[in-house]
């Protein structure tokens, strides 16, 4: 796997574990080698390597390699666990020429890094004492002996370094000061000195301040970056240089991967401390931590750029920098045009021609061409469509090197990739050659402009007037104006076609608005005279009717207003009547008979929707149409939101539930909470719950919570199998860092679709998920993973589907007796078509059927519904 992709952390760990396992030691050197070359590794890693070394080093020379191994631990994060770590291992060396002055370096070095450690200096302090202890021990004269005056000034130079360890650490504020206090007081023969005690007091206070922020990161679940921040914000406002460094690196020892947090602290050591191995040490950390974030390589080339780091470095952190794997084109743009910036800073351009002048236009050559080869391959885009880079290439050859011509060669270039369509891309090469060429280029270009441009020919046109008035010949006048107005004429009949195009469309939609609103006009009047001719004739066979005209309407359908928090048009007047409302023990249905449910509901007053109570309302949708008592059951589940004031479901004309309902609170607050229960799974279907607005006053009112627009911390995957769970991919996903939210993407019963989005708690860590997961394998589905940036959500530019025909055959589901008689009674005899081929005597004679016709039928005439009306009627 490693040989495939040399970057996959997981793996270097599991090799690693592994080789350890077996006792494969110089395999296993070698591994750690590898990774260590890619990665910074982290505490335990390290501590892990460095106690296997210390196993196998017997020799001097072998003790060599364990102390360089030491020094590139320490460099990759501040762990005051590795440098306690060294300092012991170093004590195991004293016995070497200058081992004692060793030591004492190495814990020089470490209080110096990690000695302010609020929690865990404390214990390199005291190991520092300890070891000045054993020293003093030494050096004590046998017992009854009296001490010559050197050893008396070696035991009093032993005291005074211990003294001095004691004062410096009670000026610090450490955990359990008060003990170390104690200690000294207990040890020192004499009284502790006035400053000493005045620095540990200042320390104490200090300690009082930190502490808060010590408890919150103690008690933290991990990253702990909220907690970090606080208290990198506490310290800057103190303004310790060596303090603010020291949060920082606790910080970043457990939020490595976190490129803002990093950017932050560079930043700070860029513009405040400016120390040349410190600053340049925290870039390379950086970049070697979060290789894919453009903005810390530009910091780090800026960084070596500003502390004069020789050309030849540079130039090879840049080619790294190429090969970081960035997952957006742009970020190709972005660290080439600054690599490009800092070559054309080190030209001298009073000279005709130098060795950085050709090396900056050979890295403009390399960077056009990268971007065409090696990006658009990549992610079938240049990510420069604007040509940023050409167009710096041009302003360089034109102003600091007077070179027009090769100015307008690199503008053809521009033209021909898509641009000549822009008029301030043309007015950008006007002015470049207003600035630097002449003005009959600059005709040209205008004269270009006026005949290519599309997105505001008008301004082109006043620009090539205005030039040809204060410079123009007549002839250049008269020019001019016939190609301007030439131009414009065809642009205002371009725009009047297409205003009348769009006319057309619109009146298309009102003739089939009008259609339609006449369609139901006519189906009202039909049903109002089938109900008060043959109303006594269907009484008799009402259960019969029941059954064929009380269709169940399909879960998938979507009736108008669904998620809108508006009623349909239909039901805006009266939302419920007989069938919103359920007597104990006897739930109004489907199952009521037609014709009594339209007669109790003439004696049901209108129930009008009251607007003033929108703001303690909620609109529930997309519920199953077969939910028995709705009424009953979201009342109870919205209980727990607050006081619910009443439901109102909302039926059709037939008494079958619509899917939708209205839930009325006494307080604002309770439904503000209630919006809370999108999406809540009410039988099997997510239900849906948005405020209560009416769009007819507000059109641009939203209800999809989700963004629409990139987010650099959540990825969205597609290719998933269907019978993949929410826990089986956050397994997959949490590998590569913390996840705070996964949502399944499903249709609107519910059904999930193969789609996710995952959210990740930074921006880095969703990053290196990509890189990692896409095109892995999962229940043998090859899934895609991408940063998630939907499309814009566009409305289909497409006619609405109007009602069926009349003579459109119905959708029908039938019951468990079959098709109801009922059913082709009330279809008029011109209209039916026999299924029986076999011929029907009909007044003693046969008429032929059609399958044994010489003549094809004839067309039955095409009908109105107040004609299909009027058939009935006869009968």
């Amino acid at each position: 796997k490693l040989s495939i992709n040399a970057f996959d952390y997981n793996c270097h760990l599991d090799l690693i574990k592994l080789l350890r396992q077996e006792g494969e030691l110089v395999k296993l050197r070698r591994a750690r080698q590898k990774m260590s070359e890619l990665f910074p590794l982290t505490e335990e890693i390290w501590l892990d390597w460095l106690k296997d070394e210390i196993k196998m080093a017997s020799e001097s020379s072998e003790r060599e390699k364990v102390y360089e191994l030491f020094e590139r631990a320490v460099k990759d994060y501040i762990c005051p666990e590795i440098w306690l770590e060294y300092a012991q291992y170093s004590i195991g060396g004293i016995g070497q020429e200058g081992g004692i002055e060793r030591v004492r370096s190495i814990f020089e070095r470490a209080l110096t890094a990690v000695g302010l450690h609020v929690s865990k200096g404390t214990a390199l302090w005291e190991a520092y004492r300890e070891f000045e202890n054993a020293i003093l021990e030494t050096a004590q004269p046998a017992p009854g002996s009296i001490p010559s005056p050197e050893q008396q000034q070696v035991l009093c130079s032993q005291l005074e370094k211990i003294h001095t360890l004691f004062r410096r650490q009670l000026g610090i504020p450490l955990l359990d000061m008060e003990a170390s206090y104690a200690e000294y007081e207990e040890w020192s023969e004499d009284p502790i000195p006035e400053a000493t005690v005045k620095n540990y007091k200042r320390a104490l206070q200090q300690l009082e301040k930190c502490k808060p922020y010590e408890e919150a990161l103690l008690g933290a679940e991990t990253p702990k970056l909220a907690e970090y921040q606080a208290y990198i914000d506490f310290e800057l406002k103190a303004g310790d240089p060596a303090r603010i460094q020291l949060i920082y690196e606790r910080a970043l020892a457990e939020n490595c991967l976190v490129p803002d947090l990093w950017a932050r602290y560079n930043q700070y050591l860029d513009r405040q401390l400016k120390v040349k191995e410190l600053v340049l040490s925290a870039h390379d950390r950086a970049v070697r931590n979060c290789p894919w974030t453009v903005g810390l390589w530009i910091r780090y080339l800026l960084a070596m750029e500003r502390h004069r780091v020789e050309h030849s470095i540079i130039s090879e952190m840049f080619e790294k920098a190429l090969n970081a794997g960035f997952i957006q084109a742009t970020d190709y743009v972005e660290i080439w045009q600054a690599y490009l910036d800092y070559l054309r800073r080190r030209v001298d351009f009073t000279q005709d021609s130098s060795k950085e002048l050709e090396e900056l236009r050979s890295a403009f050559a390399r960077a056009v061409e990268y971007l065409k080869q090696e990006v658009e391959e990549r992610f079938s885009e240049s990510g420069d469509p604007s040509c940023t880079i050409m167009q710096n290439w041009a302003r360089v050859e034109a102003r600091l090197c007077n070179n027009m011509q090769k100015a307008r060669e690199l503008w053809d270039n521009i033209m021909t990739k898509g641009n000549a369509k822009y008029a301030n891309m043309w007015l950008e090469y006007y002015n470049l050659e207003r600035a630097h060429g002449d003005t009959q280029h600059c005709r040209k270009a205008l004269h270009r402009a006026v005949q290519c441009t599309s997105d505001y020919p008008e301004h082109v046109c006043e620009v090539l007037l205005t030039l040809e008035r204060i410079e123009g010949t007549l002839e250049d006048w008269d020019a001019a104006v016939q190609k301007t107005e030439t131009r414009l004429a065809r642009v205002t009949e371009q725009r009047a076609k297409a205003a009348e195009k769009e006319a057309a469309l619109a009146k298309q939609e009102e003739e089939r608005a009008e259609q339609r609103k006449q369609a139901r006009a006519d189906k009202k009047a039909s049903k109002k005279a089938k109900k008060s001719r043959i109303g006594d004739k269907r009484k008799a066979d009402e259960d019969d009717e029941g059954e064929w005209g009380q269709e169940e309407e399909q879960p998938s359908k979507r009736h108008k207003g669904e998620r809108d928090g508006v009623l349909p048009e239909e039901d805006m007047e009266v939302e419920t009547g007989l069938f919103g409302r359920s007597g104990p023990g006897k739930p109004d249905g489907p199952t009521v008979p037609k014709e009594k449910a339209s007669t109790s509901r003439k004696d049901v007053p209108k129930v009008l929707h009251d607007s003033t109570k929108d703001k303690v309302t909620v609109f529930v949708s997309n519920l199953a149409y077969t939910m028995a008592e709705p009424e009953l059951k979201l009342r109870e589940l919205f209980e727990s939101c607050g006081e619910v004031a009443e439901v109102r479901p909302v039926f059709s004309n037939k008494g079958t539930f619509r899917g939708y309902c209205y839930v009325q609170f006494q307080e604002e607050r309770a439904a503000l909470q209630a919006l809370g229960l999108d999406r809540t799974a009410v039988e099997g279907r997510p239900m849906f719950v948005s405020p209560c607005v009416d769009k007819s006053k507000n059109p641009d009112f939203k209800v999809f919570r989700y963004s629409t627009t990139l987010e650099k911390h959540k990825l969205f995957i597609s290719g998933l199998p269907f019978s993949c769970t929410k826990e089986e991919l956050e397994e997959v996903c949490k590998a590569h860092g913390n996840v705070k939210d996964i949502r399944l993407v499903t249709n609107r019963a519910g059904k999930p679709k193969g789609l996710a989005y995952v959210e990740y708690e930074s921006e880095a860590q969703a990053s290196q998920a990509v890189l990692k997961m896409d095109g892995l394998s999962l229940k043998d589905h090859v899934i895609k993973v991408m940063i998630s940036n939907p499309p814009l959500r566009r409305l289909p530019d497409r006619p609405e589907a109007g009602r069926a025909s009349t003579f459109a055959a119905p959708r029908q589901l039938y019951g468990a007796r079959g098709k109801g008689r009922t059913q082709l009674s009330m279809m008029p005899r011109a209209l039916q078509r026999q299924s029986n081929p076999v011929a029907k005597a009909e007044n003693g004679m046969v008429q032929n059927s059609p399958a044994t016709s010489s003549e094809p039928p004839a067309e039955p005439k095409k009908m109105s519904n107040a004609d299909f009306a009027k058939m009935l009627l006869k009968k």
